[in-house]
């Protein structure tokens, strides 16, 4: 699914230049080598460059049991994380499941909860007149949930334990003297060109600067035009944060003048006097300069284009060096910007690749073009072609480090994905090719002819007709939906959750039937599982921030898509010709948010110094917030918070384990085991509870509710108490040495597994 453009909470074609428990955080680690900046840039075990990529929407098994895998259509990535590192192929998602969510969760290493951002990639909240207002995950790590006024809700959108902004991933690397260059990941670089008070624009540059100026005439431009596309080409997508005192920033005068203050107010610790670069407008001189061979010139514009590793520059579609746009994102555009940083002597690259199973042809669509960007099935000559030039990209990629003296010998390599997928669609027809056609057309299989069997596309569902009396809200209260396979209710007035018309209305989207035209002609559930406050806070997207607590989420059959209008990309005024019926959307046809297998599980390869090589982990059950407590962990560096993931002991050499997590490795390792099926949203504790919740939310009987509820709320308290102290213990371990008794571990093990039992027992008896 495209990045940007399905953002959900509206389920509508949106410009892409429109304007938790207790203190962890606050009670958090600190120690005297993350306060200060270091002399230089110093890594442990010998590594010099750190490689940071995560793919949107990218698999590594099969989506057609006869069409191979994303990741075997590119041999190059494929061979590179199989034959020289670790590559786990039982890593998971979170909930719900979404391109923000899961790279916040990567990046910062913390559930939702402890991010701030649960509902993505927008959501809803209630300001103070309790009617749902609307917001976007997609916003730079200092915005506010309302970065118009600030008034409606004042806390940051990125908000951890406290009330807090949550730490920003990159501080550990300046800390240490190391400069950090990102491309298009979630929220490190700036995101939009708002210059409402707290909009990207205002909180990089400043209200009335020239930066601002552009941005204010570029949202003014006509829609579709190049001077609309500037302020985001120059400003948005692309950042720097830079070693204090030194670094790129510093580099020259040109790029001290570029540069703006890197402000994290509430950073533990403090951060005051860091800079960065934000936009390829700044950005790409700094990079170009030390290493001009990479760039080019375009059409005598003032800023350089970075070359892609296909060797065309890198623009806008209008031609204009700088961010291609988040669907631009392709392989050849991210990987050539990472491979330019470092050589410019960015130690530190982190970015972003659009998925390979959306034809990205026009990026910034105006009028609408009905045809593009739209979705690709397994063995698409398109799909299959994009798939090529990924791997050619990451062919070039790779010869052009080592070239450079980067590979596996001194570099850390990270490379994963931010959530599985679901296809919604027929099977393709073999074409002369060898490839497979599909039939991209909007239809109904209430029309005649119905849909044809190589139909592809979700089955868009607007479920307001379908709830009784709507309107009236003695019968059923008013709301908005979030649009999505998963979709989030936010009731006006944000009634309790024992609230009879609250409880009546999730009963009626409960209980909600269709025909999905993928599997029969027969009505079957929408939904097949629903959670009311009480189980959200269980499955982790609960935050600090009350404004933004669902009512309840229901989580549907995945070949649909949800909404409370039925706005769809070729449809955006959401008056369907179908009516109240589904209608296909060939537009998209990759679901993710949902509980199923294909959407909840992913794949995570390490290669470098300190990481088996050659390893390829099929059964080690892991999930996102792995990822950077076993990267910090190799590289010696540490975060000023308590992670809720862990070190991945399976991806480790020997000599890269702490003394700490050795000791006792085998107990070490079950206590890790044990804690993810306790506390990972996709656990056996999650998964148990959330079918416990379904019963509970779809009951008649108040009284069976309010027990089943009561009983969640207990496990769950209990279960946070013991996952904080497993947690302090393993990360404590890995970054402080401080060791972990056995006995005590076993017991820790012990009342994990007794948890996780009664939350199976509450499932089987709801």
């Amino acid at each position: 699914m495209l990045k940007r453009w399905k953002l959900g909470g509206l389920a509508m074609l949106v410009a892409v230049v429109a304007a938790g428990v207790g203190t962890q955080v606050a009670g958090a680690r600190t120690s005297d080598r993350s306060q200060t900046a270091a002399a230089g840039c110093q890594f442990a075990n010998g590594i010099k460059h750190v490689v940071y990529l995560q793919f949107d929407n990218t698999h590594y098994t099969r989506d057609n049991p006869s069409i191979a895998s994303d990741l075997e259509q590119m041999p190059h990535l494929l061979n590179f994380l199989q034959s020289s590192g670790t590559l786990f192929t039982n890593d998971h998602t979170i909930l719900i499941s979404h391109t923000a969510g899961g790279i916040l969760s990567t990046q910062t290493g913390l559930y939702p909860d402890r991010h701030g951002v649960g509902v993505s990639n927008s959501y809803f909240y209630f300001p103070p007149s309790k009617v749902p207002a609307f917001s976007t995950a997609f916003k730079y790590w200092t915005d506010l949930v309302d970065d118009t006024t600030g008034a409606n809700d004042p806390l940051a959108n990125m908000v951890t334990d406290g009330q807090k902004t949550t730490p920003a991933p990159w501080v550990p690397f300046t800390r240490e003297g190391c400069d950090f260059g990102a491309i298009s990941l979630a929220n490190i670089e700036l995101e939009n060109t708002g210059t409402g008070p707290f909009g990207d624009m205002s909180e990089a540059f400043g209200t009335g600067s020239p930066e601002w100026n552009d941005a204010v005439a570029s949202n003014a431009a006509p829609s579709g035009t190049a001077a609309r596309a500037r302020a985001l080409t120059d400003y948005v997508g692309i950042a720097v944060h830079c070693a204090q005192g030194g670094g790129i920033c510093a580099g020259n005068a040109t790029n001290v003048a570029n540069s703006r203050a890197d402000k994290l107010p509430d950073e533990p610790g403090g951060y005051l006097g860091y800079l960065a670069l934000y936009g390829a407008k700044y950005v790409n001189p700094a990079v170009c300069a030390p290493r001009p061979s990479g760039c080019t010139s375009v059409d005598a514009q003032p800023t350089p284009a970075v070359k892609s590793t296909a060797g065309d520059p890198v623009t806008d579609p209008f031609g204009r060096p700088g961010f291609p746009g988040f669907d631009g994102a392709l392989a050849k555009n991210t990987l050539g910007y990472l491979a330019q940083m470092q050589e410019a002597g960015i130690p530190v690259t982190w970015g972003y690749i659009s998925d390979a199973h959306d034809n990205h042809t026009s990026a910034f669509p105006a009028p609408f073009n009905p045809n593009y960007p739209r979705a690709s099935g397994p063995g698409e000559s398109d799909y299959v072609t994009q798939l090529k030039a990924y791997d050619d990209a990451f062919a070039a990629f790779f010869d052009r480090l080592k070239a450079d003296g980067i590979d596996q010998s001194n570099t850390l390599f990270m490379v994963t994905v931010d959530e599985g997928d679901h296809y919604a669609g027929g099977i393709g027809i073999p074409q002369p090719d060898g490839t497979l056609g599909y039939e991209h057309t909007n239809c109904s299989w209430t029309t005649t002819p119905a849909c044809p069997s190589n139909q592809i596309g979700e089955v868009n569902m607007n479920i307001s007709p379908r709830i009784p009396n709507p309107k009236l809200p003695a019968t059923s209260p008013s709301f908005v939906v979030h649009s999505d396979s998963a979709p989030t209710f936010y009731v006006n007035g944000q009634p309790d959750r024992s609230d009879p018309a609250l409880r009546k209305l999730e009963r009626d989207v409960a209980g909600l039937n269709a025909i999905d035209p993928y599997v029969g002609s027969t009505a079957t559930p929408v939904f097949v599982a629903m959670a009311d406050a009480v189980e959200e806070k269980t499955l982790h997207f609960v935050n600090s921030d009350p404004a933004r607590t669902p009512s309840f989420t229901a989580f549907g059959n995945p070949d649909y898509f949800i909404t409370a209008s039925n706005p769809t990309m070729s449809n955006p005024s959401g008056n369907p010709s179908c009516g109240s019926n589904p209608c296909i959307d060939y537009h998209f046809a990759w679901s993710h948010g949902d509980i199923q297998p294909e959407i909840a599980t992913t794949w995570m390869g390490l290669v470098g110094p300190g990481v088996q090589s050659g390893n390829v982990d099929t059964s080690t059950w892991t999930d996102h917030t792995n990822v950077r407590p076993t990267m910090l962990s190799i590289l010696g560096l540490t975060d000023d918070y308590l992670h809720d993931g862990h070190v991945l002991l399976q991806a480790l050499d020997k000599q890269a384990i702490p003394k700490a997590l050795d000791e006792h490795r085998k107990t070490t390792s079950e206590l890790g085991a044990i804690y993810e099926q306790l506390n990972s949203p996709f656990g056996s504790f999650g998964m148990d509870t959330l079918t416990a919740s379904t019963g509970a939310v779809k009951s008649t009987d108040e009284s069976v509710y309010n027990s089943i509820e009561s009983s969640i709320q207990d496990l769950t308290t209990k279960r946070d108490a013991l996952a904080f102290q497993i947690k302090s213990a393993l990360d404590g371990a890995a970054f402080d040495g401080q060791q972990i008794k056995e006995q005590q571990a076993k017991d820790w093990i012990d009342q994990a597994q007794a948890l996780i039992g009664q939350a199976h027992a509450l499932a089987a008896g709801s």
